[in-house]
Parts: C-alpha cells; structure tokens; sequence
C-alpha cells in the first residue's frame, strides 16, 4: 500500500448524490402541501362574497301597545312574530306590578254606568280589576279582567253621585298600590290625572230632569191658576170700582 492512492470510500456519497436527495426531498414536500391545500372553484369564491356582503338585519319593536285593548302579551308576540322583535323592559315577576295607568272614563248618564280605558304597567300581570267607593262607603270591586284586557264598563252608579275610582293590577307577587281617599271623602280628592285613580263625578240622569222640568212648570201653573182665583176672589168679595170712562158714559144717557 505505500506509494499507492487512496481512493474515495464507495460507501459515501458524493457532492451530486447529496443534490440529488435534497431535490427529491422537496418535491415530495410541495407535493404534500399541494395535495392537502383545498381546490377554490369560481363558485366558492361568490359564497365567500356573499358571505362578506351580508349584514344581520337589526331587531325591530314589536307591534305592542300597552294601552290597546286586547293586547297579547309581548313574549306571545314574539314567538309568532315572522323576524326578532324587541319587547320594553319589565320588571322581575317576584315583584308587586307597578300602578296601571288610568286613561279615558266615558260617562253614560242615562245608563248610571261608565265605560273605562287603562294601560297596561312595565311590569308581568295576571289580572286586573276596578275599584271604586264613593263617600262613606266601603270600597266595591268589579272584576277581575284577564291580562288583555284594557276596557271594561262599571255599572251600578247612582245619578249625581261622587266616586273614587282605582284600576288595581296584580300577579304571582302582589297587587299594585292604590292610593288612599282624602281623610274628609271623595269631594275633596285629588289625585294625578296620569296615576291609577280618578275623581268621577255621575251627572243626573236626562229622565230625572226631564221629571224636574216637568214638576216645575207644574207647579208654576198650579202657582199662576191660584193668583187668578184669588184675584177674582177679591173682585167678587170687595167689589170693583167701575172704570172713570164707564162711569161719565152712564151719566150721559
């Protein structure tokens, strides 16, 4: 072996066979990465845009109305509502309802009855009912009216009568407040126009003055025959002096 050469081991790989690897290396590698990457037809990129383009639509309130008679309830509303529509605020059901709101009393004199509109509070109710009492009578209820309900006629009340009347809510929790009477009654009473309760004056019934009417102009002429037979009366017991023209005519003939 000496003054031989040394000849590279077989074993090892050369400077193009270490390319070679590296080039097939990276192949497979763009390979793989292709295979896994997913293909985006025409068709995807429109739903990726429709995608981008589309805007949530905004909730709406729903068609509730708290003074409207016959209103369901605004979670009923919702469930059958075709979009999401947003409700106003109401208090927890644990608690007592706040005061309805007293709207317009339409009085029928000649039926002794009144016809009364409320709103419905912000707040879960069960039922409604009416209370009224007038001076130094015990308070009366009429009802109770389910939660729909906000018109309802009170009947039973005297001609020329004065009342206090109270729209009165309540559920699982309680009742709402009333506010009491004036100490000296119903005449002295006032109470806000916006709250639940009312001062409501009953005017006499058209039949009853028509019945007046009719015994006053009665009575003037039973009053007007009376001076007329009185007048005569006199004139037949002291006797009338007769007129001076009657008198001078009589002396001429």
């Amino acid at each position: 072996m000496s003054g031989g050469r040394f000849s590279p081991c077989q074993g090892l790989p050369t400077d193009s066979m270490l390319g070679s690897l590296s080039l097939l290396w990276l192949v497979a590698m763009t390979t793989s990465l292709v295979s896994k990457a997913q293909i985006l037809t025409p068709q995807d990129y429109e739903e990726e845009d429709d995608e981008a383009v589309t805007i949530p639509s905004l909730a709406v309130p729903c068609d509730y109305d708290r003074c409207r008679h016959l209103q369901v309830s605004c979670k009923e509303l919702q469930k059958v509502g075709p979009v999401a529509c947003m409700c106003p605020g109401l208090s927890r059901e644990d608690q007592q309802p706040d005061p309805p709101r007293l709207g317009e009393v339409q009085i029928v004199a000649e039926e002794g009855c009144a016809v009364v509109h409320w709103c419905a509070p912000f707040s879960p109710v069960n039922h409604y009912w009416l209370l009224f009492w007038e001076s130094n009578g015990a308070p009366q209820r009429s009802g109770p009216f389910n939660a729909t309900v906000r018109r309802a006629e009170l009947k039973g009340l005297k001609s020329g009568g004065i009342y206090i009347l109270c729209v009165v809510a309540a559920n699982d929790a309680g009742e709402s407040h009333v506010p009491e009477a004036d100490v000296e009654g119903p005449e002295n009473w006032a109470g806000s126009s916006f709250g639940p309760c009312r001062k409501l004056i009953m005017p006499p019934r058209p039949v009853i003055l028509v019945h007046a009417a009719m015994g006053v102009g009665t009575a003037l002429a039973l009053l007007s025959c009376a001076a007329l037979v009185w007048h005569f009366c006199l004139r037949e017991q002291w006797g009338c002096p007769p007129r001076q023209g009657t008198a001078q005519a009589s002396e001429a003939l």
